[in-house]
């Protein structure tokens, strides 16, 4: 998450030599609170995962889709670490390696947040289909503000009306993005500590720590969605003849 918001930020600032130190506020700050947050999500991962239950995060994903009626989606191992997601166009549940096979608290929350965003898609969660439609619309966008930042760099581009406009219509897409995907998260997390007490996989003490290790989790889309508001309303005052310094 820190690498992203903070290509991000070159992506936004590449084209604008003698930048506002404004934006750079937002930027260092955007960064700072990614990687405290970054630093706090791994830290109480590696606590929760002494924490020992009697099923892995395998089972635990396995157990939660078959308890909601889903039969077409598979659990497997991918490599990495906290790389675990749910893929709706393949029907898959990618489970890191530290949790597909590790039975403890960490591996239990992760494992059943996974399976949330497959049981939203099974009940066509509203912000989840929005979410899905948006990707490719992003995936262009990105793109598009990838190669901004190449042309900038060696001089093809300047900054102008039209140039910022550009600039500020693809980062709407990015950001709104950013803001769809919160209550996907934090809605999947829902599911997940709602399943793990109904399902008796943890006690009290353990639903707690679960319940933070989510939090952390979901903090880090929150702070990168706070970074792009922050920077999409500096470029629109710019759009719109606001001062940059």
């Amino acid at each position: 998450m820190t690498s992203e918001i903070f290509l991000l930020a070159v992506q936004q600032a590449s084209p604008l030599m003698g930048i506002s130190w404004i934006y750079w506020v937002i930027i260092g700050g955007s960064l700072l609170a990614s990687m405290l947050i970054s630093s706090t999500l791994k830290s109480r991962f590696q606590e929760y995962s002494q924490i020992p239950l009697r099923v892995t995060g395998a089972q635990v994903a396995e157990a939660m889709l078959r308890q909601n009626g889903i039969t077409d989606v598979r659990v497997v191992s991918i490599p990495g670490q906290l790389t675990d997601h749910y893929d709706p166009t393949k029907k898959t549940v990618n489970l890191s390696e530290g949790v597909y096979g590790s039975n403890s608290v960490a591996a239990a929350a992760v494992a059943a947040h996974e399976c949330g965003h497959a049981v939203q898609h099974q009940q066509a969660y509203v912000w989840l289909g929005m979410r899905s439609k948006m990707v490719p619309a992003v995936q262009f966008s990105s793109s598009i503000l990838n190669y901004l930042m190449i042309f900038s760099l060696i001089g093809a581009v300047t900054l102008g009306p039209a140039t910022i406009w550009i600039w500020v219509t693809l980062f709407v897409v990015t950001t709104a993005f950013s803001i769809v995907t919160l209550p996907v998260e934090f809605d999947a997390s829902k599911r997940a500590l709602v399943w793990l007490e109904s399902s008796g996989l943890a006690a009290s003490m353990e639903h707690d720590k679960a319940k933070n290790a989510l939090f952390w989790a979901a903090m880090t889309y929150v702070a990168a969605a706070v970074g792009s508001i922050a920077q999409l309303a500096y470029f629109l005052m710019m759009a719109l003849g606001g001062r940059r310094d």
